[in-house]
């Protein structure tokens, strides 16, 4: 379950990025997670609650933004999005394409940082 190291090391690049920003918590952190990434979101979300206790980013939500597979068409000169992973072919013209343009991501897009509430 490589789920719980990516949200060990999510969790950790949050942690310091708060803290060069003093007075700041952690709300959200948003992930773009591409469709051959081999990342399962349901693990990958409880991995991240799991990792989040006990640390500056409880309570903290995690947004996946799926990459769908994109490939370039020779065929078409057009990068294509592929309606599945079963089949590395143009989904217009039928030409197949092994040049993965989208789809491979697993990027930390955005940490969002809330001032934290004084006590």
């Amino acid at each position: 379950m490589h789920e719980l190291s990516i949200a060990t090391y999510v969790v950790d690049l949050a942690t310091q990025h708060a803290s060069q920003h003093e007075g700041s918590r952690v709300a959200a952190v948003t992930l773009r997670v591409g469709s051959l990434s081999c990342v399962h979101e349901a693990a990958l979300r409880f991995s991240f609650d799991l990792v989040c206790e006990g640390t500056p980013l409880k309570g903290a939500e995690l947004h996946i933004v799926a990459v769908p597979v994109s490939v370039w068409c020779a065929a078409c000169q057009a990068e294509r999005e592929l309606p599945s992973i079963q089949r590395f072919a143009c989904p217009v013209c039928g030409a197949p394409s092994a040049d993965i343009r989208a789809g491979r991501e697993l990027d930390l897009e955005s940490i969002e940082l809330v001032e934290a509430a004084l006590p």
